[in-house]
């Protein structure tokens, strides 16, 4: 693994826009407050997300390594998923409403019946030890739009004839076209993501998904999540043109999907195999079993000292504190929100909300820049990688996406 310097493409940015990618550029948090408050901000305050003036060069027998451990790590997230569920410990994920256990639990027992896409598994790694696991989002993960298709193509033109670890367009239509006989027959598949997405980031992941469910031959729908209704009449979720949703992807968590206003019409429908229900969401419940931080401490439990991990705890930092320093994680959030960096040595501090205590594991940093791997699944297997690089060791909203390349 390695990182190096290249002059970026003339006309980069129109390029990538083309190419799907239409939130190029990020704010920083500054000038985004003096924006908000009405105040001048200069155009040249804007600072690449997309950023090729780098790249990350790997060796075909690492990334065939760090392929092995992202399905190795998928099957033990899985492994514990099953764990949560047969041991009955969705408290510890907080999810306290027997309602949406029950839904869990059911959508777990009943998964082979539902259709799930994709996850992304952010790894600790800098090409000298194995890959640490950070968290695995498998609900609603993001950055897939870069990951498929802006970088590809840049690899192409700036590298042809050279490889890159990315199957993931091909996987996802794939994935698609498996799973359609699981789809409620004679109604479109809706695709929908929430209106208060102001980047664009959302509404474009959501767009590149439906793309490929098009290309693997399904009829499909879009809407905003804003935009379904509840028709009372029926007793069933409907678009705006009044036609009952039989099945939609959500980019939408599913914590306030059971907390919202309308949670109790989602649970009251919620078709969880079988075609029981009225509405079938991808991804499916289990999901909240996969994009929980409990999930880092109770893999600690059932592989403890297992090479890819970090020892994690629920109650609190306990010896983290004095010897490696530790992390706290809300248990649910995105963009590093919530989450800070205790040095060792720290006083052990348990906060009021539900944490994970995960070990400090620094992120490498290659020529002042912190680095985490996003690692994608497809279904159970391995399907490509998305770089993010942040100037502090938290990777925010405001971190930067960079390239890469086998050579």
């Amino acid at each position: 693994m390695e990182r190096r310097t290249i002059e970026p493409r003339p006309g980069w940015q129109q390029t990538v826009e083309e190419q799907g990618l239409i939130y190029p550029l990020t704010l920083p948090e500054r000038l985004e407050a003096d924006r908000a408050a009405g105040l001048p901000v200069p155009d040249d305050a804007w600072v690449p997300y997309w950023d090729e003036s780098a790249y990350y060069v790997f060796g075909l027998d690492e990334v065939e390594a760090l392929e092995e451990v992202v399905e190795e790590l998928h099957g033990m997230c899985l492994a514990a998923a099953d764990h949560i569920v047969t041991a009955d410990r969705f408290a510890d994920l907080g999810i306290t409403d027997p309602r949406v256990a029950r839904a869990v639990a059911e959508a777990w027992r009943r998964r082979a019946e539902l259709p799930s896409l994709y996850g992304r598994f952010d790894l600790r790694y800098d090409g000298t030890g194995p890959a640490k696991l950070l968290e695995y989002n498998a609900d609603t993960p993001t950055s897939l739009v870069e990951a498929a298709s802006p970088q590809w193509f840049w690899m192409e033109e700036r590298f042809p004839g050279a490889d890159q670890w990315n199957s993931l367009h091909e996987r996802l239509v794939d994935a698609w076209r498996r799973q359609a006989a699981l789809l409620p027959p004679g109604s479109p598949l809706y695709f929908a993501h929430s209106s208060a997405d102001v980047l664009g980031e959302d509404l474009m992941t959501v767009a590149y998904l439906k793309e490929t469910a098009e290309q693997a031959g399904l009829d499909t729908e879009w809407l905003t999540v804003e935009e379904i209704g509840w028709d009372r009449l029926s007793g069933r979720f409907v678009d705006n043109g009044l036609r009952f949703i039989r099945s939609i992807f959500k980019l939408y968590p599913w914590e306030w999907l059971t907390t919202d206003r309308f949670a109790g019409h989602v649970l009251d429908t919620l078709d969880n195999g079988g075609g029981t229900g009225s509405t079938l969401w991808i991804e499916p419940a289990w999901k909240m079993l996969l994009s929980n931080k409990a999930l880092l401490a109770i893999l600690w439990e059932l592989f403890p000292d297992h090479p890819n991990l970090l020892p994690a705890h629920l109650d609190g930092p306990r010896d983290l504190a004095s010897s490696t320093g530790y992390v706290a994680k809300p248990l649910l959030g995105r963009e590093g929100a919530g989450v800070t960096i205790h040095p060792p040595g720290s006083t052990p501090a348990v906060r009021d909300e539900p944490c994970c205590y995960q070990q400090l594991a620094p992120l490498p940093d290659f020529d002042g820049n912190h680095v985490v791997l996003g690692a994608w699944t497809v279904g159970d297997e391995s399907a490509g990688l998305g770089i993010r690089e942040s100037s502090g060791l938290i990777t925010d909203e405001y971190a930067r996406f960079l390239p890469h390349v086998i050579l």
